[in-house]
C-alpha cells in the first residue's frame, strides 16, 4: 500500500490506471478508522481493481462550535487498517491542497438537507456534498462506499450524483455495530464509561421503535414518546427523535410505507447518531 499526500501525484496515478482498463473503488473517510470503515474497504476490494482510501479530516463540513480541532487522528493507525484491507492507496491531502487560497465553489444540495442533522447542523451537508464531489473527480472512481449509519448523508449523496449525472455507482453497507449494540463511530472513543453505557440506549430506542411498529403501532408520535422516556433519566441531551419518509426525509404523522427512524443524542460534548429503516 502507498500513501499519497499530493493532489497531483494521486491524479497521475489514477490517469496511469484508467489508461490500463482499470476500476477504482474509493472509501471517503475522516480517518480514525474502525471496522466499519474496514467492512466499506473489504466490499470495495472484492468489487476494484484499485482500491482508494481518503483520509481527511474536512473543515468545511464542521460548524464554529464543533469538533473539528479535536476530531481523532491517527495516520499511523489507519495504515495498519487500510494494509489489512489490501488497500492500494491511502490518499491523505492538506486543507491547502484541497481548498485553494480563495476557494468558493460549494455543492449544495436542497430538500433533503432541510430535516435531521440538516436541521442541527447548518451548512454541514454543503461541506460533506463539496468534499465528496472532489473526491469523485480527483480519484475517477467507479464506485464510492459509505455506510447506512450516516443515511441521511447516503440519500443526499445520491440525489447529488442523481441530479449532477455523475458518472459513479454508490455501493451501502449495513451499519456496523459493537457486540452490545452501539453503532461503530469514530467519535465514540470521546465518551466516558458512564456515558459509554447510557449509549446504548441509542439501540434500544430502536429496537424499541421496532417492536412496537411490529406489533401494529404506527402512529408516530406514540413511537417517538415511547423512545424518549428511554433517554429520560440518562446524562444525555436529545437533539432529535424522529421518523421520516423514506424517500422525502420529512416529518409523518403514520408509517404508511417506507420510513427512517432517526436518533441524534448527546452524552457531554459528544454527538451520536443511529437509525433504522422500515419498510425498505
Amino acid at each position: 500500500m502507498k500513501v499519497i499526500e499530493d493532489l497531483k501525484e494521486l491524479k497521475q496515478f489514477v490517469k496511469e490506471q484508467k489508461k490500463l482498463g482499470k476500476s477504482i473503488g474509493l472509501v471517503p473517510t475522516m480517518g480514525y478508522l474502525h471496522e466499519g470503515h474496514q467492512a466499506l474497504m473489504k466490499k470495495a476490494r472484492e468489487e476494484n481493481d484499485i482500491v482508494i482510501v481518503s483520509d481527511f479530516v474536512n473543515p468545511i463540513q464542521f460548524g464554529p462550535n464543533e469538533d473539528y480541532d479535536a476530531y481523532p487522528r491517527n495516520l499511523e493507525h489507519d495504515i495498519e487498517k487500510c494494509s489489512e484491507q489490501g488497500v492500494d492507496i491511502l490518499f491523505v491531502p492538506s486543507v491547502e491542497d484541497m481548498y485553494s487560497t480563495n476557494y468558493a465553489t460549494y455543492v449544495n444540495v436542497e430538500g433533503l438537507t432541510d430535516n435531521l442533522c440538516g436541521a442541527q447542523r447548518p451548512g454541514h451537508f454543503r461541506g460533506v456534498c463539496t468534499v465528496v464531489l472532489k473526491l469523485f473527480n480527483i480519484t475517477k472512481a467507479n464506485r464510492a462506499y459509505f455506510g447506512k449509519k450516516d443515511i441521511q448523508q447516503l440519500m443526499i449523496i445520491r440525489r447529488m450524483v442523481k441530479d449532477l449525472d455523475i458518472d459513479i455507482e454508490i455501493v451501502a453497507l449495513p451499519i456496523i455495530r459493537e457486540t452490545d449494540g452501539l453503532a461503530k463511530s469514530s467519535r465514540n472513543k470521546y465518551l466516558s464509561d458512564e456515558q459509554r453505557k447510557a449509549a446504548l440506549s441509542l439501540s434500544k430506542a430502536l429496537e424499541l421503535a421496532q417492536t412496537m411498529i411490529d406489533k401494529g403501532e404506527k402512529n408516530t408520535k406514540v413511537l417517538r414518546e415511547a423512545m424518549r422516556e428511554i433517554f429520560k433519566k440518562l446524562p444525555c441531551t436529545i437533539d432529535y427523535i424522529k421518523i421520516v419518509d423514506g424517500e422525502t426525509l420529512k416529518d409523518i404523522e403514520n408509517i404508511t410505507g417506507p420510513s427512517i427512524i432517526a436518533l441524534a443524542i448527546k452524552f457531554g460534548t459528544t454527538r451520536l447518531i443511529d437509525n433504522r429503516t422500515v419498510g425498505f
